[in-house]
């Protein structure tokens, strides 16, 4: 099985981000699995919370999607918790596509009834609850908490120890705040944070399970890929995902060029 994960920082695998990233998915996969971690290459990749900035990054992982699917990939997952492009690349490709908030979301409400959101920043705290309400899960939702963090010191927090051990601390005051408003599981919304609590093994506070949303994501990929081979389906191709056919393909092409839009393939 190949799975293709898509970071939305640049060129995330020769950064100590990566690193950290890389030994995190492989503790989670299943023999035979191999995960390709990719940044952006041609976007900034900088921050999605930003509206330009998003906007750019996304075109790269829809195109990124239909490259994976060419390669013989058997699933492509969306590393952000803004799950930048996930409805786009669904429509693109014939393969699973799933991200990271989404999965951690839908995740939680099967952990527990409720689930709060500590956030890397107030900036972030909108976008956010646009896909809690996108997913329809606002009678889960519990609330959300805001560290007062930048992705600029979260890059610092991921060499500097001490500077992250604040971090950390941080995130733990923001879960505690949302246990007390009566969470019963706590989502970190950051891949920082997720990857500093993974190589920490913090899976839990005060009984409350902390979603490792990068762990829960490759494994959920793992899943779609055995359930799209039994089956021979997973993502539904009408209405919201279907792709354009007939004439209107064709033009498409002839204008996007040809390999957008796959022709529809049966599952392996």
């Amino acid at each position: 099985m190949k799975l293709w994960y898509q970071s939305l920082a640049r060129q995330t695998e020769s950064t100590p981000y990566g690193e950290i990233l890389r030994a995190t998915i492989a503790a989670a996969v299943d023999p035979g699995t191999t995960v390709d971690m990719r940044g952006v290459s041609k976007a900034a990749g900088i921050g999605v919370h930003y509206r330009f900035l998003e906007h750019h990054d996304m075109r790269e992982v829809m195109f990124n999607a239909m490259q994976a699917e060419r390669e013989g990939y058997d699933a492509f997952l969306i590393g952000n918790i803004s799950d930048a492009g996930i409805r786009e690349a669904r429509e693109c490709v014939n393969i699973p596509v799933l991200g990271l908030c989404e999965t951690s979301l839908h995740l939680a409400s099967i952990m527990g009834a409720s689930f709060g959101l500590v956030t890397i920043s107030p900036k972030w705290n909108l976008r956010i609850m646009e896909n809690v309400q996108r997913y329809g899960l606002e009678r889960r939702y519990a609330g959300m908490e805001a560290m007062n963090t930048s992705p600029i010191e979260l890059k610092r927090a991921m060499i500097d120890m001490p500077f992250r051990k604040g971090i950390i601390e941080q995130f733990n005051v923001a879960a505690q705040k949302l246990l007390d408003k009566g969470a019963e599981i706590i989502i970190p919304a950051g891949g920082d944070i997720i990857v500093f609590l993974a190589e920490s093994h913090t899976y839990e506070i005060e009984r409350a399970p902390i979603v490792n949303g990068i762990v829960e994501l490759v494994k959920m990929g793992e899943m779609a890929v055995k359930l799209r081979k039994i089956t021979g389906r997973f993502t539904s191709k009408r209405l919201s995902y279907a792709p354009p056919t007939g004439d209107y393909l064709e033009r498409t092409r002839a204008f996007y060029g040809a390999d957008v839009y796959p022709d529809p393939k049966p599952a392996k």
